[in-house]
């Protein structure tokens, strides 16, 4: 598999899990200030979602979405961590973890990958490392 179809598949299987987690927080959360902000991170993530699979359909690949195993995995856990703790702190918490994660995950695809991708699509990546830093300052006040 080329770098950039390596590359657009992590942000669409990225910003899957970021709507995905983001849908069943927003059942859980109370808080609705949190759950503004949820949205708005959702509408993101799937902005994201969206432009991976054009680029990918366009250039002829399909996306790769999460495994079902992933998926089954990702929602049993958020279940059992906000069964115990469902504060919007707690939640917030999770949240930084998740995006911490990407962030990192996306940096290293970035420095793995840093000339063998087309502009664009690292510009893509650049931005999905970008929105997951704005997520986690924004989190913060949530703590």
């Amino acid at each position: 598999m080329n770098a950039n179809v390596e590359f657009l598949n992590y942000v669409y299987q990225n910003s899957q899990m970021g709507i995905d987690t983001l849908e069943q927080l927003l059942e859980i959360t109370e808080d609705e200030k949190l759950q503004t902000y949820l949205e708005k991170q959702l509408e993101g993530y799937r902005k994201f979602h969206n432009e991976a699979r054009d680029i990918l359909n366009r250039s002829g690949y399909d996306e790769k979405g999460l495994g079902t195993f992933e998926k089954i995995r990702t929602y049993f856990m958020v279940n059992l961590q906000t069964m115990a703790d469902d504060s919007t702190s707690h939640i917030a918490k999770m949240l930084i973890q998740g995006s911490s994660m990407g962030i990192t995950e996306a940096v290293k695809k970035l420095h793995q990958y840093e000339n063998d991708v087309e502009k664009d699509i690292k510009k893509l990546m650049e931005r999905l490392q970008e929105f997951e830093e704005e997520n986690v300052e924004k989190l913060k006040e949530f703590l």
